[in-house]
């Protein structure tokens, strides 16, 4: 459906990263050889957890889940960059760069949330074992993984919201990469406080508030962990914890850098958002499955019953 436009502006010219050949071919390279590998990473995780029965409990079911976010989450922005990288128009529609903002902020705002259920589903699994398969039942499971992509939907609807509402007159050249809040509210021809208010409230509320729960559950289960009288138990509670925290903290330290401020420039910001964008979808599977024992047993069978086949 086409985005009503009030304002003369039909079509937006991303800058991308460099304005120089021979770097943005090498930035073509880079972009291409990590998508590639993150849409593999991640593709191999669903398929492990799918296939696997012994990996069919609360815990995978939620990673299988967030690997499907990082996927569509890259896949929002790559692919537009890698073409633009080749092209000399770099042009970009109205009505697709809404789009693009409002699937950025929807995938991203899902695996927000998402995150912050998999902290919820670790503080139970740690500090309430004997109540964990009554509590995470595969009905409350689901549940709760449709209420991450409804919280998505109804924050990316926010933004988009308040962005199409800004009049865009000129120029129309966007200092990024892909489309987003704070680039195209630079781009308006007048300043919009309570938009740009509301815009800063609505980020904040999804990123910081979910970071906060985050650090709080954390403060529980690590103090639950200690307590644990076990060696062996220690170490695995540990080990399952750090891989949760350290995907959390490459997401959500860069969102909170980027959107946790009102509409302005600095130079790094096209790193930053490069980095959650690019980057730490790459690394989740990375991460999850290098320090998780039953996920390389799990895929170990799966490339001995392959090469049977």
């Amino acid at each position: 459906m086409a985005i009503k436009n009030e304002s003369g502006v039909t079509q937006f010219i991303l800058l991308g990263l460099s304005k120089t050949p021979e770097l943005e071919i090498v930035c073509f390279v880079i972009f291409l050889i990590v998508y590639l590998f993150t849409i593999a990473g991640n593709v191999l995780i669903i398929v492990t957890i799918h296939v696997s029965s012994n990996l069919h409990s609360p815990m995978y079911f939620f990673l299988s889940n967030l690997s499907f976010l990082d996927l569509c989450y890259s896949t929002v922005t790559v692919p537009k960059s890698l073409a633009n990288s080749l092209s000399q128009t770099k042009t970009i529609s109205f009505n697709n760069c809404m789009a693009q903002l409002f699937f950025l902020h929807f995938f991203g705002g899902a695996e927000c949330l998402h995150l912050t259920l998999m902290a919820y589903d670790r503080y139970v699994a740690i500090c309430n074992p004997l109540r964990y398969t009554t509590i995470m039942s595969r009905r409350t499971c689901l549940q709760l993984v449709v209420f991450t992509w409804v919280g998505g939907f109804i924050h990316s609807f926010t933004q988009v919201l308040l962005t199409i509402q800004l009049p865009f007159c000129g120029p129309n050249e966007i200092d990024h990469f892909f489309c987003d809040v704070h680039p195209l509210s630079l781009l308006a021809c007048s300043s919009f406080l309570i938009n740009e208010t509301v815009a800063v409230a609505n980020n904040g509320s999804i990123t910081l508030g979910c970071f906060l729960v985050l650090l709080i559950s954390y403060i529980y289960i690590i103090s639950t962990i200690l307590q644990i009288r076990s060696a062996e138990g220690r170490r695995k509670a540990f080990s399952t914890c750090a891989s949760h925290l350290l995907v959390v903290t490459l997401f959500f330290v860069p969102c909170v850098f980027i959107y946790m401020r009102p509409s302005v420039t600095f130079s790094a910001d096209k790193s930053v958002s490069m980095f959650y964008t690019l980057v730490t979808p790459l690394l989740n599977p990375l991460i999850y499955t290098l320090r998780n024992e039953e996920v390389k047993k799990a895929m170990t069978k799966l490339r001995v019953g392959k090469s049977f086949f």
